[in-house]
């Protein structure tokens, strides 16, 4: 594992984005490897927070308030939301989260939605799935809900990953309450995999064991709001905020305890102490990567398109802190290099996507949020 403490900033040629540009207007941004354009496609989403790429050439959007939108093929917005959505909590950072689409979506139309749901003893995620029939979700069924459910607005995850066999991976924080994430009666603080259709595997790590969620593949995990697929070993890869310091990413394995809070290389708000019993236990994994100070990851994909060659295999991961998107150049499960760009200059970035395109997509959480895609440039 290699630990970076500082950034490694791009040079930027030109930060400057003019509203809406397009490709011919948009500046050229110089990175360590490739020139590129930051268009924007679409803007004033309401704090956008998941993309998913339909076969027909539309995109799904989801706005953490409660609405699904849809963005046609020429790239404008339609302008009335997806109805039928599950019924919806938009609490502190909780709302309407990650949308995903079943691996054999062209035969079922199948589309998954984490969210924010609320049931006995307050909110927590929950993931629903449904049939998309032209822009309307129908048959909309419920398929996991996080329990026990509890008060307050923090740290609900949540991403939504298939694997390829078909299962479905729910990542989860901890809402805020830390001893849950080492709870085995809890499902706060771990990663969920489960059928399609919401049974559990009978080769989750934690079948029959007295006491324990039978949902959970993983536990020790504080606020994941970044999961991918590993493009060449299939493993999935997650990242999760930190508290004052000590982001991770992680690759996620069956029965596995990545230490939060016993373990973390972060420490305590404000006051700068250490939490729980240092960085390393037996039994307790250590992350891949961690960042210190945090850069506040969300979204996560590998670039595996033939727009940017020189980025192929490359990990991208969105930075709420310093409006970044960071670049790491991996050999294996070790992070070689790392490069930072657009710092500053889009906004908030929520989400990353590699595109079918080749292109790379970015969602920005704003009040006034944004689609954009990066695009190839000459320097």
């Amino acid at each position: 594992m290699k630990f970076f403490a500082a950034a490694h900033a791009a040079t930027l040629v030109s930060t400057a984005l003019a509203l809406g540009a397009s490709p011919a207007s948009a500046q050229a941004i110089t990175s360590e490897e490739h020139a590129f354009r930051v268009v924007r496609l679409v803007e004033r989403l309401e704090h956008p927070w998941g993309l998913a790429f339909l076969p027909d050439g539309r995109m799904l959007v989801t706005e953490r308030p409660g609405r699904l939108r849809i963005i046609g093929k020429d790239g404008k917005l339609y302008p009335q939301p997806v109805p039928g959505l599950p019924q919806i909590a938009a609490v502190g950072q909780g709302g309407l989260l990650d949308v995903a689409l079943h691996p054999r979506y062209a035969e079922n139309n199948l589309v998954y939605l984490s969210y924010v749901g609320r049931g006995e003893g307050g909110v927590g995620t929950e993931v629903a799935r449904g049939k998309l029939a032209g822009s309307r979700l129908e048959n909309v069924q419920v398929i996991f809900r996080q329990l026990p459910k509890s008060g307050g607005g923090r740290h609900f995850g949540s991403r939504l990953v298939f694997d390829r066999e078909g299962y479905l991976y729910i990542t989860l924080g901890e809402r805020g309450d830390p001893d849950r994430a080492q709870r085995p009666d809890d499902h706060a603080g771990s990663v969920i995999r489960l059928h399609d259709d919401g049974r559990v595997p009978k080769d989750n790590p934690f079948v029959g064991r007295a006491g324990w969620k039978p949902e959970k593949y993983t536990l020790g995990n504080r606020n994941m709001q970044g999961a991918a697929l590993h493009p060449r070993t299939g493993l999935l890869w997650t990242h999760e905020h930190g508290p004052q310091g000590g982001d991770e990413i992680n690759v996620i394995r069956a029965g596995t305890n990545y230490g939060w809070p016993v373990i973390t290389y972060g420490v305590q708000y404000v006051v700068g102490t250490r939490i729980g019993e240092g960085t390393h236990k037996p039994g307790m994994a250590q992350p891949l990567h961690y960042w210190v100070p945090s850069i506040a990851p969300s979204g996560m994909a590998f670039y595996t398109g033939d727009k940017f060659p020189l980025w192929r295999g490359d990990l991208f991961v969105g930075a709420l802190r310093d409006q970044m998107l960071v670049r790491l150049k991996l050999d294996g499960e070790k992070v070689v290099k790392e490069e930072r760009m657009l710092k500053n200059t889009l906004g908030r970035i929520r989400d990353v996507r590699n595109g079918p395109d080749g292109f790379l997509y970015l969602l920005t959480d704003e009040s006034s949020g944004v689609l954009a895609r990066l695009e190839p440039a000459t320097p």
